[in-house]
């Protein structure tokens, strides 16, 4: 059984920090990029960042960059968002997600969230003002 289980979101103040974690299993890790998305009420799902299997690039929407880093740990096929000068902005829903887009369309794909074979079911971020 696939399984995506996202994990450490929270209540957070502005200016803070939060570490969220993907936990992948039933498939193999290797062959899939692992995306982080959010959702905020009101508001379509937006790519927030990537990082690929093969050689660990990574993307980030222009509105974290500077702030959110992403990383895996192939050993225990996890990845990881870590979340730093958090804004109220950035309250939503966030989910990790994974496709198995091919290097070369990778960079301009990566964004749209239906190009994802694989979905974990989110957890809360509240960035208080």
């Amino acid at each position: 059984e696939v399984q995506l289980v996202e994990s450490g979101g929270g209540l957070v103040q502005a200016g803070g920090s939060l570490r969220l974690s993907c936990a992948a299993s039933g498939f193999t890790f290797d062959d899939y990029a692992i995306g982080w998305f959010r959702q905020a009420p009101g508001k379509e799902r937006e790519g927030v960042s990537l990082i690929t299997s093969t050689d660990d690039t990574t993307y980030y929407a222009d509105s974290v960059k500077g702030r959110f880093t992403i990383s895996n740990d192939n050993a225990e096929n996890t990845v990881y968002l870590q979340m730093n000068n958090l804004k109220p902005e950035d309250t939503a829903v966030y989910y990790c997600a994974a496709n198995s887009l091919k290097w070369w369309v990778v960079t301009s794909r990566w964004i749209n969230s239906y190009e994802y074979d694989y979905w974990g079911q989110g957890t809360q971020v509240t960035v208080s003002s």
